[in-house]
């Protein structure tokens, strides 16, 4: 599990979740000034595994069919919204405003 106060301490976080392999929000943080809600971060949950297991299975047919490697395993994606974004991996997400998003920061947390 991700250190979600690690990651909620991320400059601009919004909020910050663990999720289990079928998308169900198991813990959360939210700043004080932030709309998100569990209810919003459990939707998001299962969005970030609906769009890991597309990738993936788009990766591992992408190297069956070309030849080519690199593309699996997926280790995480992003997400861009009209406000936020939200960068994750397999089993935790972190929600920043798309005017402070620091990505290299949140992967390196998600990943410690």
């Amino acid at each position: 599990m991700a250190d979600l106060d690690k990651l909620i301490n991320l400059d601009g976080a919004v909020a910050a979740f663990n999720f289990s392999s079928k998308g169900e929000l198991q813990e959360s943080r939210i700043s004080a000034d932030s709309e998100m809600t569990d209810a919003i971060l459990d939707l998001v949950a299962h969005v970030c595994v609906a769009n890991t297991s597309i990738a993936t299975m788009q990766a591992r047919g992408w190297e069956n069919v070309t030849g080519s490697g690199g593309f699996y395993p997926v280790k995480g994606f992003s997400l861009i919204g009209f406000d936020w974004t939200v960068i994750a991996n397999e089993e935790a997400g972190v929600i920043m405003p798309n005017d402070n998003t620091d990505y290299e920061a949140a992967y390196a947390a998600l990943e410690a």
